[in-house]
């Protein structure tokens, strides 16, 4: 009996030890919380190896002196945000009152960067790294916007900041779930100003829609009145036009009249030009008479008389002119009989007209002599005489006279001794 006792107190107590040890080693994860077993090296989606292994959500037993086991809280941090002196575009000075909710990321692969930065941390510690990431998000965010635009629209101020903070918070593994910006102030009285110029714009659009809507009613006063005239010209216009086509009738029913004694004048008036007309006719006939008997048949005979004169002017110009065409003729027919002295002998034969018409020219003009040169040795003759002449005239001695003298009186042939290239002929 005692040793059946002993077994069994020894199986109890192997039990109870035995549970002891399971229960030191089984972890259960709540849903606001993952596990990290850390020792047992495994390699994550993204491709790298870490030196641990996550449980969310559920159950796992740790490995006995291989793995260490920490918790992390998921649950949400609520964080108050109070920038003070907070330049914005424009140089002035904000000071932004906020709630931020953040917490640590649940998912991969955030929550390895989480595992990295803020395991054994306290949990005043990673509020305190939110806060300042935060506090700097929002004072990079401020220097990009004015007064206006941070007070005027909140959303957008806020949008912007997200997307500011939401790469920082990523590097530490935190996730910005909710952002509210409380209050907006500065010290220097800008946004209240702003405040008093926007009651200013409201003040002046009521006024001016009230000038407006004064205006429209003017306006449509005017409207009113310039429909009312033109239904009253209208209706004018309609009186004035019956009468118009009351007096077009009138005048349309006393046309008829008008044209039938019209017609009956104008009648007359044909009858009256058509008999002017014959009488004309009978004038003009006379006028025709006269004018050939008194203009046409002597002009005609003028005509005809002159006619014949010209006719015997011309018949006398033929005949001279056919005469002196035969004459020529004969002319040319002596000139190529007399073969190379033609030329000559018709020069001395014009030569006496020529000379008589330059006597008559020249009164008291008496001529000594002309030199005749022949045209074949005109060259040496020429310069003989001129240069006797020259002579003559320089030293008054006549070289032609000395010859003669010298020749004994033979004047042909101390002429012809003195030039024998020319012919002389004085007188």
């Amino acid at each position: 009996m005692s040793l059946i006792f002993t077994l069994l107190v020894v199986m109890f107590g192997a039990t109870g030890s035995l549970l002891l040890i399971i229960k030191n080693l089984y972890y259960i994860c709540q849903p606001s919380e993952v596990l990290i077993f850390s020792g047992d090296r495994r390699t994550v989606g993204d491709g790298h190896s870490v030196g641990y292994r996550l449980v969310k959500g559920g159950s796992s037993i740790r490995k006995p002196l291989l793995e260490k086991t920490f918790r992390m809280e998921l649950t949400n941090m609520i964080i108050e945000l109070k920038v003070a002196s907070a330049y914005s575009k424009g140089g002035i000075p904000l000071n932004v009152d906020g709630v931020a909710n953040i917490k640590i990321a649940g998912e991969e692969p955030a929550i390895h960067n989480a595992i990295e930065r803020l395991l054994g941390k306290s949990r005043e510690e990673i509020e305190k790294i939110a806060r300042e990431t935060l506090e700097g998000n929002l004072r990079g965010v401020l220097a990009t916007l004015t007064p206006e635009q941070v007070n005027e629209d909140k959303m957008a101020f806020v949008r912007n900041l997200l997307d500011e903070a939401d790469d920082d918070l990523a590097q530490l593994g935190l996730i910005l779930d909710n952002l509210q910006i409380q209050n907006i102030s500065d010290d220097v009285g800008y946004l209240n100003s702003i405040g008093r110029k926007q009651r200013a714009d409201l003040l002046r659009d009521a006024r001016i829609a009230e000038a407006e809507a004064k205006t429209q009613s003017a306006l449509q006063a005017s409207e009113n009145l310039k429909r009312t005239s033109l239904r009253q010209i209208e209706a004018k216009i309609e009186t004035t036009r019956a009468d118009a086509d009351r007096r077009l009738q009138n005048a349309l029913s006393q046309r008829q009249a008008a044209i039938s004694e019209a017609e009956s004048e104008i009648a007359a008036e044909v009858a009256r030009t058509e008999a002017e007309l014959a009488v004309q006719r009978e004038r003009r006939n006379q006028v025709e008479q006269q004018l050939q008997a008194d203009v046409i048949a002597p002009a005609a005979a003028a005509c005809q008389q002159a006619q014949a004169r010209a006719k015997g002017d011309a018949a006398s110009i033929v005949e001279d002119g056919r005469a002196r065409a035969e004459g020529i003729r004969e002319l040319a027919t002596t000139w190529k009989a007399a073969g190379d002295h033609a030329r000559e002998i018709f020069l001395f034969q014009k030569l006496e007209s020529l000379l008589a018409n330059l006597v008559d020219t020249v009164p008291e003009v008496q001529v000594e002599s002309i030199t005749v040169i022949d045209p074949e040795r005109g060259g040496s003759a020429t310069k003989l005489a001129s240069f006797m002449e020259q002579m003559k005239q320089a030293t008054g001695l006549d070289l032609a006279q000395t010859l003669q003298n010298l020749g004994g009186g033979n004047t042909s042939q101390a002429s012809l001794a003195a030039n024998p290239d020319a012919d002389t002929n004085q007188g």
